[in-house]
């Protein structure tokens, strides 16, 4: 629940800052980048302030199309001694300083950071502003909760973000925690969100990036009796992928008698994205235990060390959860 003295101090930084820059997690997902551009809309709208979007790493080609994509700027792009007055940082996953990635230079010289996050935040001490809700099912339900709860005027673009984000995060309306983020979807559909569509536009990767992923997908390693499916994109596949390889966990997701899947990707030598699906079982521990974090059954890390390495940390780890269900 968003209290009024939240967002008393959200009006007042907002108000006295000239200089307002948003920040997305490193390697944004849909979730992250249409929160962000909905708020920047909102914004604009109500305080009549323009603002920077600001990410580091790769944006899914398939969210090329969401309304004001072309106002996401790398930060490497950005002017290195821009003032900043506001940082709101959103959805960073438990860890704002952790998972800004090269953006942070930007969010360190802001006089107040604000963090808006369906996640608790470990780094509460660095954040003038915390609005966090673990029951939230994506980071644009906080968004839409603080717009009403403001009473603050709202387009039709600040629709599509608000329910563009909420697909990609619940996947589909899979992993939704309770009924609310439904009734937003509701609320959407009421004033005029078409979901087919929104599903559709999002169904837009290039060739590329399907062939690698069903590559990846056919060579699926299986253990503990197939109730784990283990796929690897390599630092030479990489390239080919917009950095998530949603349709890898998707495809994997539905074999019959699997309960965990698991993407090693190789961004550089040593250094492995992780992420995690779990179908009715929890996979959030064995992140944390990684070094991530993330929803109880999606969720992901990056780590340092040699993909062999990476690989049989994951493993023992999974061996371990495998072994407690027997």
């Amino acid at each position: 629940m968003i209290t009024q003295k939240q967002l008393d101090i959200f009006d007042e930084k907002i108000r006295a800052a000239n200089s307002i820059f948003l920040f997305a997690h490193k390697n944004p997902d849909g979730d992250a980048i249409c929160s962000v551009l909905a708020m920047a809309r909102l914004i604009e709208l109500n305080y009549d302030k323009e603002v920077t979007c600001v990410y580091d790493g790769n944006i899914p080609d398939n969210l090329d199309d969401v309304p004001l994509r072309k106002r996401f700027r790398f930060f490497e792009k950005i002017e290195e001694d821009t003032r900043v007055d506001v940082a709101i940082v959103m959805d960073m996953d438990c860890r704002v300083t952790h998972n800004i990635g090269g953006a942070a230079r930007f969010m360190e010289r802001a006089s107040d950071v604000i963090e808006i996050d369906h996640h608790q935040n470990e780094d509460k001490d660095c954040c003038a502003l915390c609005i966090d809700d673990d029951t939230a099912a994506a980071t644009a339900e906080i968004v839409y909760e603080l717009m009403k709860r403001a009473g603050w005027q709202a387009d039709f673009v600040v629709w599509r973000l608000l329910m563009t984000a909420i697909i990609t995060d619940t996947g589909c309306f899979k992993y939704v925690k309770n009924g609310n983020v439904l009734r937003i979807a509701a609320d959407l559909v009421d004033a005029g969100v078409d979901i087919q569509r929104t599903i559709s536009g999002l169904n837009n990767k290039p060739r590329k990036t399907i062939v690698t992923e069903a590559a990846s997908v056919g060579k699926t390693e299986f253990y503990f009796k197939n109730r784990l499916a283990l796929a690897i994109i390599d630092n030479h596949q990489y390239k080919n992928i917009d950095g998530r390889g949603e349709t890898v966990l998707n495809l994997l997701g539905q074999m019959h008698g699997v309960e965990y899947i698991v993407l090693l990707k190789e961004q550089k030598p040593d250094q492995i994205g992780v992420s995690l699906r779990g179908r009715g079982r929890p996979v959030n521990t064995v992140a944390v235990a990684l070094g991530g974090g993330g929803h109880e059954f999606a969720a992901g890390a990056v780590m340092h060390d040699s993909l062999e390495n990476v690989k049989k940390k994951v493993l023992d780890l999974f061996g371990k959860e495998v072994r407690k269900k027997c």
